[in-house]
């Protein structure tokens, strides 16, 4: 049947829009979060992992516990602003190629951001004179972004959600007044959402098939998959002197073996009787697996105290992303093929410099600058999560009413270019061209209690 050769080949749309169960067609640093700290984000996070007194260094260099004060409890909470209006068209295939029949119907599909809050927490213990114990609940990736159903954008992403929470349990040594080492251990537990609209009209019209048309018979795929995975944390901290402090730490990359991903799809009566025939088992609720890797990443550290009121400190890190996303691989269990999914992902720098003024006993101002790299590039960026490189301005404040309790304010604003996209998607061979608006703001404030 010629109807059923041409699904044979446009089938693989479904298998496609089924990366959720592989981060989507997903890019961007901002799957990346640093916001684990109101300290550090008043700051930019420079001297994350060398600067004393920050009790998020229990997840990310267990080594620098060493400059907590005794027994202490610290919980975060940011907020996290995401804004991303699109500004573009599509159009369906016409007979001179992709991009060249009707116009795909929709809107801009609104504000695809949201304001999310990202909670962390940290207990630190000492052992003894050198030794230290803490435990961490952390969310070191995620994102989502939605776009209203009928968007002119549909075919290639509704709905995009990726959390990754991990708790931890950290251990580090004192092997002197300058030098410790620590590690931690982390279970992460990673679940992700993904939706798109199929165009079973573009499918069934090159088909042959009479009353179908580009944009006629739209469908719908959700596809959810979660899963637990352990992962590690190693580090050291080397004081040159009372007054300088570097920090070096390693966290590892985690495989996640997704083996439990539900597929369900939404088909229109009209198209699911003329699929059942040429293709029975294709778009119907059915299991999947696939593995996902998060990137390892890798950060130096240091903090040097000018004077008694002035301390400096600055960071650069090193996401692997480019060995973890090259290619994914889907399987599922119904008859639809397997798909190997390719990503484009380049490895990634983030760099920051900041300062901290001692106002008083009580009060400490912090300012800070950063450069936050993006892992994906022109020829990779989509609807998903439509990232650019972007600048970080950061100030924040910090109070310490007595000995025993400190509060923490921080907030940063992100500078960013109008990132574009200009896809094609390969089955249906629609087009869509467009540039975003986006925008970010991030504000959080903490509680350090010791005991």
């Amino acid at each position: 049947m010629q109807h059923a050769n041409q699904i044979t080949r446009l089938t693989a749309l479904a298998v496609g829009i089924a990366g959720v169960l592989a981060f989507g067609q997903a890019h961007g640093a901002a799957f990346q979060l640093k916001e684990n700290s109101a300290k550090g984000l008043g700051k930019a996070f420079a001297g994350s992992i060398s600067a004393p007194g920050d009790a998020s260094v229990v997840a990310t260099n267990p080594a620098a516990m060493r400059q907590l004060d005794g027994r202490q409890f610290q919980f975060d909470l940011s907020a996290i602003s995401f804004s991303a209006d699109f500004e573009g068209s599509g159009r369906h295939v016409g007979p001179t190629g992709p991009g060249s029949g009707t116009p795909i119907s929709g809107g801009n599909g609104g504000d695809a951001g949201m304001i999310a809050p990202v909670p962390a927490a940290y207990l630190h213990l000492p052992m003894g004179e050198q030794a230290h114990v803490g435990v961490s609940l952390t969310a070191p990736f995620g994102f989502k972004t939605e776009y209203d159903n009928d968007w002119v954008g549909r075919y290639h992403g509704i709905k995009t959600d990726l959390k990754a929470i991990d708790l931890g349990l950290s251990a580090s040594y004192d092997v002197n007044p300058y030098l410790s080492f620590g590690a931690s251990v982390f279970v992460e537990h990673l679940t992700i959402e993904l939706s798109n609209a199929i165009d079973f009209g573009t499918m069934l019209y090159g088909s042959g098939v009479p009353g179908f048309a580009p944009g006629n018979a739209d469908g719908l795929v959700n596809i959810k998959g979660d899963n637990n995975e352990v992962g590690f944390t190693v580090g050291g901290l080397f004081s040159v002197s009372e007054d300088t402090h570097i920090g070096l730490s390693y966290r590892s990359k985690v495989k996640h073996d997704i083996t439990g991903g539900e597929a369900r799809f939404d088909v229109p009566p009209n198209a699911a009787a003329v699929l059942a025939v040429a293709r029975p088992g294709w778009f119907t609720d059915t299991q999947g697996r696939a593995s996902l890797t998060l990137p390892a990443s890798a950060t130096l550290s240091f903090t040097h105290n000018l004077s008694d009121q002035w301390t400096v400190m600055g960071d650069v890190s090193r996401t692997a992303w480019k060995p973890s996303f090259d290619q994914v691989t889907i399987e599922f269990d119904s008859p639809q093929a397997d798909n190997a999914l390719e990503f484009g992902y380049r490895d990634t720098t983030f760099a920051s410099l900041g300062a901290e003024y001692r106002m008083s006993e009580t009060v400490t101002l912090r300012g800070g600058l950063a450069y936050d790299e993006t892992p994906t590039t022109a020829a990779h960026r989509d609807v998903r999560v439509p990232d650019v490189t972007r600048k970080w301005l950061s100030l924040g404040v910090g109070w310490t009413p007595s000995p025993n309790i400190e509060y923490n304010i921080g907030y940063t604003h992100l500078f960013t270019s109008d990132p574009t996209i200009d896809l094609v998607q390969k089955d249906t061979m629609s087009s869509l061209a467009g540039s975003y608006d986006v925008g970010g703001d991030i504000l959080a404030a903490s509680i350090n209690y010791k005991f």
